[in-house]
């Protein structure tokens, strides 16, 4: 059987969807290969139990000293020549690369196998198009997108919307429905797969000048950077409301189903699963994400009436409180936003992916075998 590569690592934002369409892929009885990088190499999933991985040498350009570009430039370029020994071994069938610097050399490589080429399947989250993606994009068969509208799409690439793939349990949370918000409030905060300081230093202190009547029903599970662990636990200990702090919560499904409201960043996994699950959601977009693309993200909740974006230099936590009380005081205005996201949701998307990729390995093949 021929298998398909799929190339992906670094962030959760990237390595999510891979893990989705493997996931997906397997199901139906495909051999699934993982190039990655040295970061994610002992990325410990399901999806990847039973597939081969290589590890490929890479590193990131954008931003970076001209030294430390051309160091960069030079480990693709490693990466590539391993990728492209690798890929002519296997005889992939596909390649399917989901942005940042390591879909870089498998890409590259596929691109170079001549006749005997795999299809070139690239998948961009994010509501502006990544730079790795966009420097490959009108060369592969397929660019596939998160977002209908994602902004710097090269003319002439080939386009389909198909949604950012979640994995299986997040996608099962599609068309659940919204708890009763007249009860307890169940406060989740989460900032991406290694948390984000900025939380631990506003949450705390806008709980604590919440109202009591909110305050007295509120439920608070927070993602926290271990260094931060005792201050922000401290800090809530002053308030009396049940928290659960950790630097990573594995039952994010679990936890997004019993959320009435969500702080968050707005990475595009982040955002993704926030529109399957249905949740209300307060974003606060990395100011130092690439091209701006976590405002993108957030502004499609927003623009669906599904979530308030908060730029991170002018949200203190004054303003936190004041928006919070709002929200949480009002279960028809969480309601309806909830609504909203649940309407943006795309439970299907690594179905849809997963065909695209099978359907494009199979029409390269075929011409393959016509020559």
């Amino acid at each position: 059987m021929r298998p398909i590569a799929i190339a992906a690592g670094g962030t959760g934002g990237h390595l999510f969807p891979a893990e989705a369409l493997a996931a997906e892929l397997s199901a139906r009885g495909e051999r699934i290969v993982l190039f990655t990088d040295a970061r994610s190499a002992a990325f410990d999933s399901p999806a990847f139990a039973n597939a081969e991985r290589f590890v490929l040498k890479g590193e990131g350009i954008a931003g970076r000293s001209p030294l430390r570009a051309a160091k960069g430039a030079a480990l693709l370029a490693s990466g590539m020549l391993t990728a492209r020994r690798l890929l002519k071994r296997l005889d992939a069938a596909a390649v399917v690369g989901f942005g940042g610097y390591p879909a870089i050399p498998p890409a590259l490589a596929a691109l170079s196998l001549g006749k005997r080429r795999p299809a070139l399947i690239l998948h961009e989250q994010n509501a502006v198009l990544g730079r790795a993606n966009r420097a490959l994009a009108t060369r592969a068969e397929l660019l596939a997108l998160a977002y209908e509208e994602t902004a710097r799409v090269p003319e002439g690439a080939r386009t389909r919307w198909v949604g950012n793939p979640v994995r299986p349990a997040l996608a099962a949370l599609a068309g659940g429905g919204y708890p009763p918000a007249d009860g307890p409030l169940r406060l989740l905060v989460t900032g991406g797969s290694l948390g984000a300081r900025v939380f631990a230093d506003l949450v705390p202190a806008a709980i604590a000048a919440l109202p009591e009547a909110i305050r007295a029903r509120l439920l608070i599970a927070q993602q926290c950077r271990v260094e931060d662990l005792e201050r922000v636990r401290a800090a809530y200990s002053e308030t009396g409301i049940p928290v659960e702090l950790s630097p990573f919560f594995p039952d994010i499904a679990g936890r997004l189903a019993g959320a009435h409201l969500v702080i968050a960043r707005a990475g595009a996994s982040t955002v993704a699963e926030i529109a399957c699950a249905g949740r209300p959601s307060l974003l606060v977009p990395l100011p130092s994400a690439i091209d701006n693309h976590q405002v993108a993200n957030a502004r499609a909740l927003e623009a669906a009436g599904a979530a308030l974006v908060l730029p991170q230099a002018t949200t203190n936590p004054a303003r936190l409180t004041q928006l919070l009380a709002e929200w949480l005081g009002s279960p028809e205005r969480l309601a309806e936003a909830a609504r909203h996201a649940a309407s943006l949701a795309r439970p299907q998307a690594a179905r849809e992916l997963a065909d695209l990729v099978l359907a494009h390995a199979a029409r390269t093949q075929a011409l393959q075998e016509s020559r």
